[in-house]
C-alpha cells in the first residue's frame, strides 16, 4: 500500500475546485488508457462540494460520461429517495447534468428496496454486485477503482468506518452493514477497508477547523480500529486533500509549503 501524500489548499472552495480539476484528468487518463474509469464517490459536505465544482468545471466535458461506472463507499440505509442519502445528494449535484449511462450508475440499496429493512442483506447483495463488476485483472472481488473517495469526519471515519465499530475490523468481506453508528441515521452500509484498498487510488477530503485534529490522528500513526482514516490506503497513491483550516495541527514538514 502506498504512503499518504497531503496536499493542502488555502480554502474550502479551493480544494472542491482543485480535487474536480484532478478528478477529471484521472478519469479523462483512465478511460484514455483502458477505455473506461471507474470511481467511488463520497458523500458529506466535502464530497458534495466536489461534486458540485465538476459540475461548473468546463473541463467536464472532456470526460466520456458514458464510459464512467459509479460507485458508492457508503450509504445511509433509508428509503429511495430520501434527501439524506448519499446518491440523492450526489444526483442532485452532479450525476443529474451529465450523461451518465444509468447501467453504469451503482447506488447502494435502499431500506425500501428488495432486501426489505435489512442492511446485512442489502450489503450482501452489494458486495455481490461488485464481484460480478470486478475482472481477472482486479485484486479480489471488487472492481480495482480508480480513485476512491472518502470524506474524513471528525472522529477520523471514513465511509460508515466508525472507530471502534465491528465494520473498521473486518478483514475478509467487502460490504458490511453498519449498526448503531454514533452519527445519524445509525443504520448505514459501508464498504470495507480491504475494498477500500483494492483501489489504485484513494483521496481523503478534509475542510474546516473540525477536521484538524481527526487529520492530526490519522496521519500520525494511529492504528486502523481506533482511527479508521489511518488505514484508507490505495494501492498506488493515498491523497490527502485538505484545506489550511484541516491542515492547522498538522507539522509543516508534512506537506510542501508551496502547496496550492
Amino acid at each position: 500500500m502506498s504512503a499518504p501524500e497531503v496536499v493542502v489548499h488555502r480554502d474550502k472552495e479551493l480544494m472542491a475546485k482543485a480535487a474536480a480539476a484532478r478528478l477529471i484528468t484521472k478519469i479523462v487518463d483512465a478511460q484514455a488508457a483502458r477505455g473506461s474509469a471507474a470511481i467511488v464517490l463520497t458523500g458529506g459536505r466535502n464530497g458534495n462540494g466536489l461534486l458540485a465544482a465538476l459540475a461548473e468545471a468546463p473541463a467536464r466535458d472532456a470526460v466520456d460520461w458514458s464510459r464512467l461506472d459509479l460507485w458508492w463507499g457508503d450509504e445511509r440505509f433509508l428509503p429511495e429517495g430520501d434527501p439524506e442519502r448519499n446518491d440523492t445528494q450526489a444526483r442532485a449535484a452532479l450525476l443529474d447534468s451529465v450523461p451518465l449511462d444509468p447501467a453504469r450508475v451503482h447506488p447502494m440499496p435502499a431500506a425500501d428496496g428488495s432486501y426489505g429493512n435489512d442492511p446485512d442483506a442489502a450489503a450482501e447483495a452489494y458486495a455481490a454486485e461488485l464481484a460480478a463488476a470486478a475482472g481477472p485483472e482486479d485484486h479480489g472481488p471488487v472492481p480495482s477503482f480508480d480513485v476512491l473517495l472518502l470524506g474524513v469526519g471528525p472522529d477520523t471515519h471514513v465511509a460508515s468506518l466508525f472507530p471502534e465499530l465491528p465494520g473498521v475490523r473486518e478483514t475478509e468481506r467487502t460490504v458490511v452493514g453498519v449498526h448503531g453508528a454514533p452519527k445519524p441515521p445509525p443504520t448505514r452500509i459501508s464498504l470495507t477497508l480491504p475494498a477500500i484498498r483494492a483501489a489504485r487510488q484513494v483521496w481523503l477530503l478534509a475542510a474546516g477547523e473540525d477536521k484538524a485534529n481527526a487529520a492530526a490522528i490519522a496521519l500520525s500513526g494511529a492504528g486502523e480500529v481506533q482511527a479508521p482514516a489511518a488505514g484508507a490506503r490505495g494501492r498506488s497513491r493515498t491523497l490527502w486533500l485538505l484545506d489550511e483550516p484541516a491542515a492547522a495541527q498538522l507539522p509543516r514538514g508534512l506537506y510542501p509549503p508551496a502547496s496550492a
